[in-house]
Protein backbone atom coordinates (compact mmCIF):
# COMPACT_ATOMS: atom_id res chain seq x y z
CA UNK A 1 0.00 0.00 0.00
CA UNK A 2 1.35 3.62 -1.26
CA UNK A 3 1.54 5.85 2.13
CA UNK A 4 1.92 9.20 2.10
CA UNK A 5 1.71 9.89 -1.73
CA UNK A 6 -0.32 12.76 -2.93
CA UNK A 7 -2.50 11.26 -6.16
CA UNK A 8 -4.51 13.07 -9.11
CA UNK A 9 -8.09 13.45 -9.14
CA UNK A 10 -7.72 9.88 -11.60
CA UNK A 11 -6.11 8.55 -8.57
CA UNK A 12 -3.24 8.22 -10.16
CA UNK A 13 -0.47 8.36 -7.58
CA UNK A 14 2.64 10.81 -8.00
CA UNK A 15 5.78 8.72 -7.54
CA UNK A 16 8.05 9.98 -9.93
CA UNK A 17 9.74 13.20 -10.52
CA UNK A 18 11.60 13.53 -13.82
CA UNK A 19 14.13 16.95 -13.97
CA UNK A 20 15.28 18.38 -17.50
CA UNK A 21 17.89 19.83 -16.58
CA UNK A 22 19.24 21.29 -19.97
CA UNK A 23 18.46 21.34 -23.51
CA UNK A 24 22.04 21.57 -24.17
CA UNK A 25 23.61 18.37 -25.90
CA UNK A 26 26.75 17.10 -27.30
CA UNK A 27 25.16 14.97 -30.45
CA UNK A 28 22.60 15.67 -33.16
CA UNK A 29 20.54 12.30 -33.11
CA UNK A 30 18.49 12.41 -36.17
CA UNK A 31 15.39 11.62 -34.72
CA UNK A 32 15.28 13.94 -31.38
CA UNK A 33 12.31 15.89 -30.21
CA UNK A 34 14.22 18.13 -28.45
CA UNK A 35 11.19 18.06 -26.07
CA UNK A 36 10.09 21.46 -28.11
CA UNK A 37 11.44 23.82 -25.59
CA UNK A 38 14.02 26.42 -26.11
CA UNK A 39 17.40 26.34 -25.28
CA UNK A 40 18.17 29.49 -25.01
CA UNK A 41 16.49 29.93 -21.48
CA UNK A 42 18.37 30.49 -18.17
CA UNK A 43 18.95 26.94 -16.95
CA UNK A 44 17.98 26.31 -13.16
CA UNK A 45 20.82 26.37 -10.69
CA UNK A 46 21.73 23.33 -8.27
CA UNK A 47 20.26 25.30 -5.51
CA UNK A 48 17.03 25.90 -7.55
CA UNK A 49 16.71 22.07 -8.40
CA UNK A 50 17.44 21.10 -4.97
CA UNK A 51 14.64 23.52 -3.55
CA UNK A 52 12.34 21.95 -5.85
CA UNK A 53 13.14 18.01 -5.18
CA UNK A 54 12.69 19.14 -1.45
CA UNK A 55 8.97 20.03 -2.01
CA UNK A 56 8.80 17.24 -4.33
CA UNK A 57 9.68 14.60 -1.26
CA UNK A 58 7.45 15.96 0.56
CA UNK A 59 4.60 15.56 -1.03
CA UNK A 60 5.61 11.81 -1.82
CA UNK A 61 7.83 11.22 -4.54
CA UNK A 62 10.10 8.34 -4.10
CA UNK A 63 12.45 8.24 -7.26
CA UNK A 64 14.24 11.25 -9.47
CA UNK A 65 15.34 10.90 -12.69
CA UNK A 66 17.78 13.77 -14.06
CA UNK A 67 17.36 14.16 -18.35
CA UNK A 68 18.50 16.57 -21.31
CA UNK A 69 19.25 17.20 -23.78
CA UNK A 70 22.47 15.37 -21.93
CA UNK A 71 22.93 16.19 -18.00
CA UNK A 72 26.32 15.52 -18.40
CA UNK A 73 27.19 18.43 -20.83
CA UNK A 74 26.31 20.56 -16.76
CA UNK A 75 29.91 21.16 -15.43
CA UNK A 76 27.70 21.44 -12.09
CA UNK A 77 25.97 17.78 -12.40
CA UNK A 78 28.04 16.31 -9.66
CA UNK A 79 27.19 18.93 -7.86
CA UNK A 80 23.02 18.66 -8.37
CA UNK A 81 23.21 15.09 -7.88
CA UNK A 82 25.00 15.24 -4.28
CA UNK A 83 22.65 17.98 -3.48
CA UNK A 84 19.34 15.96 -4.41
CA UNK A 85 20.82 12.85 -3.10
CA UNK A 86 21.02 14.58 0.62
CA UNK A 87 17.28 14.52 0.89
CA UNK A 88 16.41 10.62 0.69
CA UNK A 89 15.23 9.60 -2.05
CA UNK A 90 14.74 5.76 -2.84
CA UNK A 91 16.35 6.25 -6.35
CA UNK A 92 18.04 9.31 -7.77
CA UNK A 93 18.99 8.07 -11.75
CA UNK A 94 20.12 10.05 -14.84
CA UNK A 95 19.63 9.41 -18.61
CA UNK A 96 23.09 10.20 -20.75
CA UNK A 97 23.99 9.46 -24.67
CA UNK A 98 27.29 8.05 -22.61
CA UNK A 99 29.76 10.79 -24.22
CA UNK A 100 31.14 12.12 -21.22
CA UNK A 101 29.93 9.11 -18.78
CA UNK A 102 33.85 7.62 -18.58
CA UNK A 103 34.83 11.02 -16.90
CA UNK A 104 31.81 11.48 -14.14
CA UNK A 105 30.61 7.71 -13.76
CA UNK A 106 33.00 7.33 -10.45
CA UNK A 107 31.96 11.03 -9.32
CA UNK A 108 28.56 10.80 -9.43
CA UNK A 109 28.25 7.17 -8.07
CA UNK A 110 30.26 8.89 -5.38
CA UNK A 111 27.54 11.96 -4.73
CA UNK A 112 24.53 9.38 -4.89
CA UNK A 113 23.74 8.31 -8.48
CA UNK A 114 21.73 5.09 -8.19
CA UNK A 115 21.81 4.17 -11.93
CA UNK A 116 21.79 5.09 -15.50
CA UNK A 117 20.21 4.55 -18.77
CA UNK A 118 22.50 5.18 -22.27
CA UNK A 119 20.61 6.06 -25.13
CA UNK A 120 22.55 3.85 -27.79
CA UNK A 121 21.04 2.34 -30.78
CA UNK A 122 24.19 0.74 -32.67
CA UNK A 123 27.55 -1.02 -32.29
CA UNK A 124 28.37 -0.24 -36.20
CA UNK A 125 30.30 2.81 -35.91
CA UNK A 126 29.16 4.24 -39.22
CA UNK A 127 25.58 3.38 -38.00
CA UNK A 128 26.38 5.52 -35.19
CA UNK A 129 27.94 8.93 -37.14
CA UNK A 130 24.90 8.47 -39.32
CA UNK A 131 22.43 8.47 -36.62
CA UNK A 132 24.07 10.93 -34.01
CA UNK A 133 26.22 13.15 -36.77
CA UNK A 134 29.43 12.39 -34.31
CA UNK A 135 32.27 10.53 -34.30
CA UNK A 136 31.84 9.09 -30.16
CA UNK A 137 31.11 5.32 -30.07
CA UNK A 138 34.25 4.46 -28.06
CA UNK A 139 33.64 7.32 -25.88
CA UNK A 140 30.12 5.49 -25.62
CA UNK A 141 31.19 2.28 -24.78
CA UNK A 142 34.04 2.85 -22.35
CA UNK A 143 31.50 5.32 -20.49
CA UNK A 144 28.50 2.45 -20.28
CA UNK A 145 31.65 0.33 -19.10
CA UNK A 146 33.22 2.01 -16.65
CA UNK A 147 29.74 2.44 -15.20
CA UNK A 148 29.02 -1.13 -14.95
CA UNK A 149 32.45 -1.28 -13.15
CA UNK A 150 31.76 1.60 -10.70
CA UNK A 151 28.44 0.17 -9.33
CA UNK A 152 25.89 2.52 -11.33
CA UNK A 153 23.39 -0.67 -11.36
CA UNK A 154 21.58 -1.16 -13.05
CA UNK A 155 23.37 -0.36 -16.39
CA UNK A 156 20.32 -0.10 -18.61
CA UNK A 157 21.01 0.80 -23.07
CA UNK A 158 17.92 2.63 -24.44
CA UNK A 159 18.22 1.23 -28.17
CA UNK A 160 15.45 2.95 -30.38
CA UNK A 161 14.27 0.37 -32.94
CA UNK A 162 14.41 1.81 -36.67
CA UNK A 163 13.19 -0.28 -40.01
CA UNK A 164 16.18 -0.21 -42.23
CA UNK A 165 18.91 0.89 -39.82
CA UNK A 166 19.13 -1.40 -36.61
CA UNK A 167 16.57 -4.31 -37.07
CA UNK A 168 19.12 -6.70 -37.48
CA UNK A 169 21.46 -5.79 -34.95
CA UNK A 170 19.19 -6.11 -31.87
CA UNK A 171 20.43 -9.49 -31.15
CA UNK A 172 24.39 -8.05 -31.48
CA UNK A 173 23.77 -5.35 -28.55
CA UNK A 174 21.98 -8.08 -26.24
CA UNK A 175 24.86 -9.78 -26.26
CA UNK A 176 26.85 -6.76 -25.43
CA UNK A 177 24.20 -6.73 -22.91
CA UNK A 178 24.67 -9.95 -20.77
CA UNK A 179 28.19 -9.71 -21.16
CA UNK A 180 28.60 -6.97 -19.11
CA UNK A 181 25.33 -7.01 -16.87
CA UNK A 182 23.57 -4.46 -18.60
CA UNK A 183 20.07 -4.49 -18.92
CA UNK A 184 18.79 -3.87 -22.85
CA UNK A 185 15.55 -1.37 -23.74
CA UNK A 186 14.45 -1.75 -26.96
CA UNK A 187 12.08 1.53 -28.06
CA UNK A 188 9.83 1.87 -30.51
CA UNK A 189 10.17 4.95 -32.28
CA UNK A 190 7.40 7.67 -31.81
CA UNK A 191 5.36 8.12 -35.31
CA UNK A 192 5.32 12.14 -35.09
CA UNK A 193 3.20 14.72 -36.33
CA UNK A 194 3.99 18.65 -36.87
CA UNK A 195 7.82 17.70 -35.96
CA UNK A 196 11.05 18.34 -38.27
CA UNK A 197 11.58 14.66 -38.31
CA UNK A 198 8.16 13.28 -39.09
CA UNK A 199 9.47 11.97 -42.37
CA UNK A 200 11.91 10.00 -40.69
CA UNK A 201 9.56 8.32 -38.16
CA UNK A 202 7.21 7.68 -41.46
CA UNK A 203 10.14 6.05 -43.02
CA UNK A 204 11.72 4.15 -40.13
CA UNK A 205 8.99 3.61 -37.96
CA UNK A 206 9.12 -0.59 -36.79
CA UNK A 207 6.51 -1.65 -34.43
CA UNK A 208 8.11 -3.63 -31.77
CA UNK A 209 5.13 -6.42 -31.34
CA UNK A 210 6.06 -9.04 -33.81
CA UNK A 211 9.62 -8.72 -31.76
CA UNK A 212 7.96 -8.85 -28.12
CA UNK A 213 5.98 -11.97 -29.48
CA UNK A 214 9.41 -13.55 -30.19
CA UNK A 215 10.65 -12.81 -26.97
CA UNK A 216 7.96 -14.39 -25.09
CA UNK A 217 8.24 -17.63 -26.78
CA UNK A 218 11.90 -17.50 -25.91
CA UNK A 219 11.79 -16.05 -22.45
CA UNK A 220 12.63 -17.67 -19.46
CA UNK A 221 10.44 -15.54 -17.40
CA UNK A 222 8.09 -12.67 -17.99
CA UNK A 223 7.60 -9.54 -15.25
CA UNK A 224 4.87 -6.80 -15.92
CA UNK A 225 5.98 -3.72 -13.81
CA UNK A 226 3.14 -2.38 -12.22
CA UNK A 227 3.88 1.43 -12.10
CA UNK A 228 5.94 1.48 -16.03
CA UNK A 229 2.57 1.49 -17.52
CA UNK A 230 2.70 -2.58 -17.61
CA UNK A 231 6.23 -2.30 -19.70
CA UNK A 232 6.68 -6.01 -19.90
CA UNK A 233 10.55 -7.42 -18.73
CA UNK A 234 11.72 -10.70 -20.59
CA UNK A 235 14.51 -12.39 -19.07
CA UNK A 236 16.57 -14.81 -21.02
CA UNK A 237 19.22 -16.92 -20.46
CA UNK A 238 21.15 -14.72 -17.82
CA UNK A 239 20.32 -11.64 -19.92
CA UNK A 240 16.98 -8.87 -19.87
CA UNK A 241 15.19 -7.07 -22.45
CA UNK A 242 12.48 -4.47 -21.79
CA UNK A 243 10.07 -3.42 -24.06
CA UNK A 244 8.84 0.36 -24.02
CA UNK A 245 5.83 0.68 -26.46
CA UNK A 246 4.55 4.25 -27.85
CA UNK A 247 3.51 6.47 -24.56
CA UNK A 248 0.36 7.98 -26.95
CA UNK A 249 -2.26 5.47 -25.47
CA UNK A 250 -4.57 4.71 -23.03
CA UNK A 251 -3.14 2.35 -20.72
CA UNK A 252 0.11 4.60 -20.23
CA UNK A 253 -1.85 6.85 -19.08
CA UNK A 254 -4.10 5.33 -17.16
CA UNK A 255 -0.84 3.74 -14.84
CA UNK A 256 1.12 7.51 -15.22
CA UNK A 257 2.86 8.10 -12.10
CA UNK A 258 5.39 10.61 -13.61
CA UNK A 259 5.92 14.40 -12.84
CA UNK A 260 8.04 16.41 -15.40
CA UNK A 261 10.17 19.67 -14.74
CA UNK A 262 11.22 21.57 -17.23
CA UNK A 263 14.44 23.09 -18.44
CA UNK A 264 12.62 26.56 -17.57
CA UNK A 265 11.49 25.30 -14.51
CA UNK A 266 8.18 24.68 -15.46
CA UNK A 267 5.90 22.01 -14.02
CA UNK A 268 4.81 19.87 -17.19
CA UNK A 269 1.69 17.67 -15.76
CA UNK A 270 1.56 15.36 -18.84
CA UNK A 271 4.54 14.30 -20.97
CA UNK A 272 1.93 14.83 -24.35
CA UNK A 273 0.93 18.37 -23.82
CA UNK A 274 2.99 21.77 -23.76
CA UNK A 275 -0.24 24.09 -23.03
CA UNK A 276 -0.87 23.68 -19.42
CA UNK A 277 2.36 24.07 -17.85
CA UNK A 278 2.94 25.75 -14.40
CA UNK A 279 5.22 28.19 -13.23
CA UNK A 280 7.54 27.50 -10.94
CA UNK A 281 11.33 28.69 -10.85
CA UNK A 282 10.05 32.49 -10.57
CA UNK A 283 8.25 31.83 -7.46
CA UNK A 284 11.28 30.05 -6.13
CA UNK A 285 13.53 32.67 -7.09
CA UNK A 286 11.07 35.31 -5.62
CA UNK A 287 11.64 33.46 -2.39
CA UNK A 288 8.05 31.86 -1.94
CA UNK A 289 7.71 29.61 1.17
CA UNK A 290 8.25 25.73 0.97
CA UNK A 291 4.41 25.58 1.82
CA UNK A 292 3.66 28.40 -1.23
CA UNK A 293 5.56 25.94 -3.61
CA UNK A 294 4.39 22.49 -2.28
CA UNK A 295 0.81 24.83 -3.18
CA UNK A 296 2.19 25.38 -6.41
CA UNK A 297 2.80 21.69 -6.72
CA UNK A 298 -0.09 20.47 -6.12
CA UNK A 299 -1.98 22.74 -8.63
CA UNK A 300 0.37 21.17 -11.58
CA UNK A 301 -0.62 17.75 -9.83
CA UNK A 302 -4.66 19.12 -10.18
CA UNK A 303 -3.68 19.40 -13.65
CA UNK A 304 -3.00 16.31 -14.81
CA UNK A 305 -5.20 14.07 -16.62
CA UNK A 306 -5.16 11.23 -18.92
CA UNK A 307 -4.10 12.49 -22.15
CA UNK A 308 -5.83 9.49 -23.91
CA UNK A 309 -8.53 8.33 -21.88
CA UNK A 310 -10.10 4.16 -21.95
CA UNK A 311 -13.52 4.05 -24.37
Amino acid sequence: MLKNVVKDKYERPILSLRITITNRCNENCIYCHHDGMDSSKDEMTPDEMYTISKIAKKIGVRKIRLSGGDPLVRKDIVEIVEKIASIGFKDISLTTNGVLLKKYAQDLKDAGLNRVNVSLDTLNRDTYKYLTNMDYLNEVKSGILKAVEVGLYPVKINMVIMKDVNVHEIKEMFEFCKEHGIILQLIELIESENCDDDEFSAEHHYPLDSIEKELADIADKVHERKFMQGRKKYYIGDGEIEIVKPVDNAKFCASCSRLRITPDGKIKPCLLRNDNLVELISHIREGKSEKELEEIFLNGINKREPFNKEN
